[in-house]
């Protein structure tokens, strides 16, 4: 196994019954590293979270964490691995401050020192001694955060983390995942419904559909728009039918539409300079010219055919 690769799952397999949930999953989770997982409703990715943190058998495959094989050795490998599916678990009688404590003492060798520093590193300081009934929902999440890093684990699964939280709390939770994966080399599997705050958080996103892996890639690609024989360009201007009608007569144009954001059309890199001044000649007034790149929803409805996510 590579030094830098925490997650390793191969040909991860759920049946129950003659259904198959999940299908033969394989994917790689290296150091330092946000991984969005996403998937319509069923596709079976929360099964999956549930095979990687020992929740649930596997029928077939192995799921490897610091090359330790979970189903052979599951305590040892839990050791790398926080985790937080669904809602974090917590005692809301006690003070936050209590939650680590007693989760502390779950696990050898946790010093005072590590608890303050969690403590610091979610923004908890002025409630940790709080009683947790009283927290928000973003204070209990970013709780449930705390306890699940205490332990320094090379590995951090969360399971729709931002449910509940308002913009603020999102944006809080997004900006500490990404600190934590940069400053800890911490990797993150995260799960959500929210494909915009996905596209803002991850490195890479894995979608699944019916179980099978559909795709596997970095977000800068994934969002942008291109082919190799040309990509999608916008052009706003005063007057898009008039616009299409000159283009049609001097460029090749593809799928030439007009749209809110202007006239859209596929053009090669050096078809542009042409469009620009058959336009120009043609008394066209353009306020902008501008490749356009696809939303990570966007690429989400097209690789499923608009698969709702959950």
């Amino acid at each position: 196994m590579s030094q830098d690769v925490v997650v390793q799952l191969r040909n991860v397999t759920k049946r129950i019954g003659s259904k198959t949930i999940v299908d033969k999953l394989t994917f790689d989770v290296p150091r330092g590293e946000v991984f969005g997982f996403l998937g319509p409703n069923g596709a079976g990715k929360t099964t999956t979270i549930r095979m990687i943190v020992g929740l649930i058998s596997m029928s077939e495959g192995e799921v490897l964490v610091n090359g330790i094989n979970v189903s052979q050795h599951f305590e040892k490998a839990m050791m790398h691995i926080g985790a937080i599916v669904e809602n974090p678990e917590l005692y809301k009688f006690l003070t936050g401050y209590q939650n680590l404590i007693h989760f502390a003492r779950m696990i050898p060798g946790i010093p005072k020192e590590r608890i303050d520093e969690v403590i610091k590193l979610v923004k908890l300081e002025n409630r940790i001694h709080d009683k947790v009934k009283t927290y928000s929902l973003g204070m209990r999440q970013r709780l449930g955060v705390a306890q699940a890093i205490l332990h320094r684990p090379d590995v951090l699964i969360l399971d729709e983390p931002t449910n509940g939280l308002d913009p603020e709390g999102i944006r809080e939770l997004r900006d500490y995942l990404r600190q934590l994966a940069k400053s800890e080399g911490t990797a993150i599997i995260v799960s959500s419904h929210l494909l915009s705050e996905m596209e803002l958080m991850c490195d890479r996103v894995a979608i699944i559909q019916n179980g099978k892996l559909v795709n596997v890639q970095h977000m800068r690609e994934m969002v942008q728009q291109q082919t190799d024989e040309a990509s999608l360009v916008v052009f706003e201007v005063d007057d898009p039918q008039q616009a299409i009608r000159l283009l049609s007569e001097s460029v090749s144009v593809t799928e030439a539409a007009v749209t809110p954001e202007g006239v859209t059309l596929y053009l090669q890199r050096d078809q542009v300079p042409d469009a620009i001044s058959r336009l120009v000649g043609g008394n066209v007034r353009i306020y902008s010219v501008k490749p356009a790149s696809m939303t990570l929803e966007d690429k989400f409805l097209e690789l499923t055919r608009g698969g709702q996510i959950v």
